[in-house]
């Protein structure tokens, strides 16, 4: 079960020859210049090691920073240990519900009402069309919402902030959706997650609403554009590769290794803001104290010296120390989630289709100083025949 990357090597992985050479790629976001820690040893060290590379920066662990487009910690992401934990153990219930029967069941049964209707549609734009809707449905089964709640959700686009011109102006239009969700709760608690809230404590002591926004705030725009840039790939890729799903999906033991290959190569996330308080040095090159430190997921993740033939996918790939859910105490909240839905999406795919034609597709990328990586799709147009056909 190995098949090329469709696209050009270069695109995939353009960290490789800094990585090789230096471990560091040196850049400028909007006038702030950020060393890019590359090599997979270097990251795991740099995300273990919080002292130095801090995440207690609200708004400035993503990269580009989020100060002008919230005012809240989007938590528990923008704290560090111990405070982190703490933060995690109170969340835990709620993330980890996708690993029960009936959360599987809800969500298989929520992509095999997707795939019906994209088969129904004959043709279909994957990245608004399916995998955001998909993407948000599946948000309510975790929060315990309705579906009819996610049409909302819909209308923000893939991000919830830099999907348009006006990315402040979107941060409000969450932020008002946020607060009017936790005064409801507040007035007349239920079971969802904003009731959920209403009841949490910290250290003994109620959450506040700034609190409750700030988990919210995470919930909301992590996961979003992630997720449905990895929803499109796996269309994308079995388009082309029929003969890799059906060998995938006649075994259900399968997926999980393909779904971790997928996560390796496609690595929707990047990287990864850290601020380091007291300044620090990476492969030569110092930080001055309060400035920030990138940690390239998307780099590590084709690192020759970890990964054999990094640049192949590999859907039988074992052992797979990806880091595309980050690393040490901030791996990511929501991976039980979203592993669960792309492996529900597979295993979908593999019994209600035939066959996935790829009508049109536009690459999405991103830029580096020069270097161009190709992540997920701007638009990717296809058609699903239906395995009863």
């Amino acid at each position: 079960m190995t098949a090329p990357i469709d696209l050009a090597d270069h695109t995939r992985d353009p960290f490789g020859l800094a990585r090789r050479e230096d471990g560091v790629l040196v850049v400028d976001f909007q006038g702030e210049t950020i060393p890019m820690i590359l090599g997979h040893r270097a990251v795991r060290a740099a995300a273990r090691n919080w002292a130095t590379f801090s995440s207690d920066a609200p708004g400035r662990v993503p990269i580009p920073e989020e100060t002008a487009v919230r005012s809240v910690r989007q938590l528990p992401i923008e704290t560090d240990p111990p405070v982190h934990k703490a933060w995690r153990d109170l969340l835990k219930p709620t993330f980890m519900r996708p690993v029960q029967a009936d959360y599987i069941a809800a969500i298989d049964d929520l992509v095999a009402r997707a795939i019906d209707a994209a088969v129904a549609a004959g043709e279909i734009e994957v990245v608004r069309g399916f995998a955001l809707p998909l993407q948000s449905r599946a948000l309510t089964h975790l929060l315990g919402l309705p579906e009819a709640e996610a049409e909302e959700w819909i209308s923000w686009g893939v991000h919830v902030f830099h999907d348009g011109d006006d990315s402040t102006a979107k941060g409000s239009v969450l932020d008002r959706y946020i607060r009017a969700r936790i005064a409801a709760a507040r007035a007349a608690p239920r079971a969802d997650f904003f009731g959920a809230m209403t009841r949490m404590e910290m250290h003994g002591c109620p959450l506040t609403d700034d609190e409750m926004a700030g988990i919210a705030n995470l919930v909301f725009a992590g996961g979003r554009d992630t997720v449905i840039t990895a929803v499109s790939a796996i269309i994308a890729f079995f388009a082309d590769n029929r003969p890799a799903l059906e060998a995938v999906c006649a075994d259900a033991r399968r997926i999980p290794f393909a779904i971790e290959e997928f996560v390796r190569v496609t690595s929707p996330l990047t990287h990864i803001g850290r601020v380091c308080p007291n300044g620090a040095e990476v492969g030569g090159h110092g930080i001055a104290p309060d400035a920030r430190a990138s940690l390239c997921w998307a780099s590590a993740n084709f690192d020759e010296t970890v990964f054999d033939a990094p640049e192949e996918v590999r859907l039988d790939r074992a052992p797979n120390p990806h880091l595309g859910f980050g690393s040490g105490h901030h791996n990511c909240l929501g991976a039980a989630h979203a592993r669960t839905l792309l492996r529900s999406l597979v295993r979908q795919l593999g019994a209600r289709t035939r066959a996935i034609t790829v009508l049109g597709a536009e690459p999405g990328e991103e830029r580096y100083g020069d270097l161009v990586r190709t992540v997920g799709y701007r638009s990717l147009t296809v058609r699903i025949e239906s395995a009863a056909a």
